[in-house]
């Protein structure tokens, strides 16, 4: 198990309200300063303004450092894949994530599985896996439809469980269905907490451990009770430490929570690998 940060485990480090945001180049400096293995660059629209020379320069520094490139996209369209596979072959990344959006399955399963299909030659000459994230749009089971009609090792699931909850979908089902499909793996807790008078609940992010979030289950389920994958895939999903904090009312506060959060995360994910490995058994 490959264990490092995403782009949401810094969000407030780069959200609009910080007058100093984080560069992508910072945030790979951030996840070598954690002794992070992977940095996934999810979601950041600065990543589109690079052009080829700066995302080898991405490149130099992450592997200068020690630190394994992910890359993050949404959507399913060959022609938007076909950029990111390039973008990840230039990054030296072999997980690409992305997500099918409500609009693309609403054409239905076999299309979205015809229009994944037409990417897989470029995926497999490219080294690169597409892990499809699970989320409040898709029902989990339709997203494996998709994937099995595919039916190509190049294509899994990236699981994060948090997010299917408000579709009313149980974490811990959603765990067990994803498992052996996994290439790619979120790790937040998650929590509902009483809105202010008792009028209905707000659903968002917890310090890991203190919410919902069954942690030995996820990783037990994924990982195997060994530490290694049960996915039967080359190497075991990288598991990327994300977050749903909200804002604290100031950013110095909320930038040391959200930093808290993840060195908390971390120490959890690395604790549990130590005691997981063949040689601790």
């Amino acid at each position: 198990m490959r264990i490092g940060i995403g782009t949401y485990a810094l969000f407030w480090e780069f959200e609009a309200r910080n007058p100093s945001p984080l560069s992508i180049a910072e945030m790979i400096d951030r996840a070598a300063e954690l002794d992070c293995e992977v940095f996934q660059i999810c979601d950041d629209p600065r990543l589109e303004e690079l052009d080829d020379d700066e995302l080898r320069a991405l490149r130099d520094q992450a592997e200068l450092l020690g630190v394994e490139l992910e890359l993050g996209t949404r959507t399913v369209g060959r022609e938007h894949l076909a950029r990111f596979v390039r973008r990840a072959e230039l990054l030296g990344a072999r997980t690409l994530r992305s997500m099918i959006q409500s609009e693309e399955i609403a054409a239905g399963v076999p299309t979205v599985a015809d229009e994944l299909a037409a990417s897989v030659p470029s995926l497999e000459a490219a080294g690169v896996t597409l892990a499809l994230e699970t989320y409040e749009q898709i029902p989990t089971a339709t997203l494996l439809e998709v994937i099995d009609l595919v039916g190509s090792p190049r294509i899994g699931v990236c699981l994060d469980p948090a997010n299917c909850v408000s579709a009313l979908e149980h974490p811990r089902q959603v765990v067990e269905a994803c498992a052996t499909r996994t290439a790619n793996l979120h790790v937040k807790d998650f929590a509902f907490a009483r809105q202010e008078g008792w009028v209905g609940f707000t659903y968002s992010g917890a310090p890991l451990g203190e919410g919902l979030l069954d942690l030995d289950h996820e990783l037990t389920s994924v990982y195997g009770a060994d530490g290694g994958a049960v996915s039967g895939a080359s190497s075991a999903p990288s598991a990327i430490v994300e977050h749903w904090l909200p804002w604290q009312g100031d950013l110095p506060a909320t930038l040391a929570l959200e930093r808290a959060w993840t060195d908390r995360t971390l120490a959890a994910l690395r604790d549990w690998r130590a005691t997981h490995r063949p040689s601790a058994r």
